[in-house]
């Protein structure tokens, strides 16, 4: 009989050793909680602009360059109780200028930090610097003052002072023409003598070097300055005499500089058309034995406009036509003075150090619906190695 027990203890503790291992195994494995999906209708985000395919590799520009706030490292400046004294830090500080407007065109003021989330390459940021505060800008008035426009000298002349009249007394403008060579007809100066006399200044002359304009100005100009910068830039967007810079490179260096551009575009392809622009040149004219213009033709103003919108798209800004403008050009020139002084400002630490040259994308987030909003879509990470 105690053998017969032994084994019936024995066969029941077998039993019990199999069935929690077995329990062990088929343990449930806990479902996993959703991520939360935010209602993109509680909320307005920038848009990306259409990138354009370089014809070259570009080529990227070092720290002290130019690049002042949309590549790192940034040099800011810090009271240490001098007043007369700075401390210059550097730091991986990338900051940004956002405008925000309802679908009505009308800026949206008092806006908070936690209104706003940025993203830079799909990842979320920390917001370490968020301003508001009005502060002075510097503008670069950009004349094209090449034959094309020549019907409409007066009228630029006549809008770029109408410009200069919206700005504040502390704001710095620089006037600079451009034909088939720049000019500078006054350097940054918040003298408005000095600046509409340099404005009555602009005169013809031949040729057009659009692209080595806009070369001119980011990099030999604006990279020399700090803080707020833009250039207003009067054209009908046609290059014809351009050494120096091109379409792509000019592009490129609009993206890496930290100026907005806002194009005021002229449409003079009829004025041209019916002033007869036939010359001797490798372009045929359909039709005739005669050969048309380069500059003159309906090709050359369709790659204009298509330069000038993505010049502003580029950069953050936006282009105006003044015949399509309600209002006209005081009215959008009093939009481009409130929107460069009341633009807020975003800063953040990248969470991920990029590669130099590197292009990284950025989104910015309003947490309101129905906004426009409109700031640079990406930066170029800095390079130790600066070109000669």
């Amino acid at each position: 009989m105690k053998p017969f027990s032994t084994a019936i203890l024995f066969l029941f503790c077998f039993v019990s050793i199999i069935s929690a291992q077995s329990g062990r195994r088929i343990t449930a494995t806990p479902t996993p909680t959703p991520a939360a999906v935010e209602d993109a209708s509680e909320y307005s985000e920038s848009k990306a602009s259409k990138r354009i395919k370089p014809s070259t590799e570009p080529r990227f520009r070092g720290v002290n360059a130019g690049n002042d706030a949309t590549v790192q490292p940034k040099s800011i400046e810090t009271p240490n109780g001098d007043e007369d004294e700075v401390v210059k830090v550097e730091t991986n500080l990338v900051t940004i200028p956002v405008s925000v407007f309802d679908r009505n065109g009308l800026y949206i003021p008092n806006l908070r930090r936690t209104d706003f989330k940025i993203f830079e390459d799909g990842k979320e940021q920390e917001i370490a610097y968020f301003g508001t505060s009005e502060k002075p800008f510097t503008v670069v008035l950009l004349l094209d003052t090449s034959p094309s426009t020549e019907y409409k000298i007066d009228e630029i002349r006549q809008a770029a002072i109408a410009f200069v009249d919206q700005l504040k007394a502390q704001d710095s403008v620089m006037v600079i023409e451009f034909d088939a060579n720049v000019h500078v007809l006054t350097e940054a100066t918040n003298d408005r003598q000095r600046i509409y006399k340099a404005i009555q200044e602009a005169d013809f002359g031949g040729g057009t070097s659009l692209y080595d304009a806009v070369d001119f100005s980011l990099r030999k100009r604006l990279s020399k300055v700090e803080g707020r910068k833009a250039i207003v830039l009067f054209t009908d967007g046609v290059d014809t005499t351009s050494s120096k810079a091109g379409y792509d490179s000019t592009l490129r260096d609009a993206e890496e500089s930290d100026s907005l551009i806002f194009p005021i575009y002229y449409n003079t392809y009829f004025q041209n058309r019916n002033s007869g622009g036939v010359m001797s040149s490798p372009f045929p004219f359909p039709g005739s034995g005669q050969r048309q213009a380069r500059g003159t033709r309906p090709q050359d103003y369709a790659l204009g406009r298509k330069y000038l919108d993505e010049l502003a798209e580029s950069t953050g800004g936006r282009v105006f036509r003044p015949e399509a403008t309600a209002g006209g050009l005081t009215a959008a020139f009093e939009g481009i003075a409130e929107e460069l002084r009341r633009q807020y400002s975003i800063g953040y630490y990248p969470s991920e150090e990029g590669r130099a040259g590197q292009r990284k994308n950025i989104k910015v987030r309003v947490n309101r619906p129905n906004l426009v909003i409109r700031s640079r879509d990406s930066y170029i990470v800095g390079s130790e190695n600066k070109p000669g």
